[in-house]
């Protein structure tokens, strides 16, 4: 497992540039422009975009120096398979090792969706709730795995939350996570997430072919 980033250094920042949408798929990451917006030189700069291609978040482009990775539909099938894996794992965990404050945390953060019809605004509650879930599994190992897939994932276009019948289904299914894992239930823990994801990506691929068509 390899030692945690600090927050700060030129790859976190980075990191938090890809996944806040500031750097989108096909973003040329020129070692120069970066340098001069993180306020540092070059090579650390350059150090962090090799970690990046390692990552397989930074692609070569069509002309030299490196592009924000694009995601295709094998990969996006790849992502999701192992988040499957990952995430119901880290739910079968948390409902053997979140604590009362993490189950009452987890039942905050699903009541907030209520009522709430915003993709921005449960895009940003999903984010949480699954951090959250991840976090309770009190599994250092998992927490880092899924905290790379989670990176991966914002290099997908839009958000399935803006599918209507899919706001009201996730929800539903965040609900069916958080009473197994208050259950202290690993097996129906495990199910949901599984389920969640199994779910999500549908949603995925409906979003991907209406991008498309």
């Amino acid at each position: 497992m390899e030692k945690n980033i600090h927050r700060g250094t030129p790859l976190e920042q980075l990191l938090d540039a890809i996944e806040d949408g500031k750097l989108t798929p096909g973003t040329r990451l020129r070692e120069t422009e970066l340098a001069e917006q993180l306020g540092i030189s070059r090579t650390p700069v350059r150090e962090a975009l090799h970690r990046l291609h390692a990552m397989g978040l930074a692609e070569h482009g069509p002309q030299r120096g490196l592009i924000v990775s694009h995601l295709d539909y094998d990969h996006l099938r790849q992502l999701f398979a192992v988040r499957e894996g990952l995430e119901g794992m880290a739910a079968r965990l948390a409902a053997e090792y979140a604590t009362p404050a993490e189950i009452s945390l987890l039942r905050e953060l699903v009541s907030l969706d209520v009522g709430v019809d915003n993709p921005d605004t449960l895009k940003t509650h999903n984010k949480q709730f699954h951090l959250q879930i991840v976090r309770a599994s009190h599994n250092a190992y998992m927490i880092d795995a899924l905290e790379n897939l989670r990176i991966h994932l914002s290099l997908l276009p839009g958000s399935t939350y803006s599918i209507a019948k899919r706001r009201i289904q996730a929800q539903d299914e965040h609900q069916a996570i958080i009473d197994a894992v208050a259950a202290h239930d690993g097996d129906a823990a495990e199910y949901a997430a599984r389920v969640h994801i199994k779910s999500g990506y549908r949603a995925r691929l409906e979003l991907l072919s209406s991008q498309q068509g």
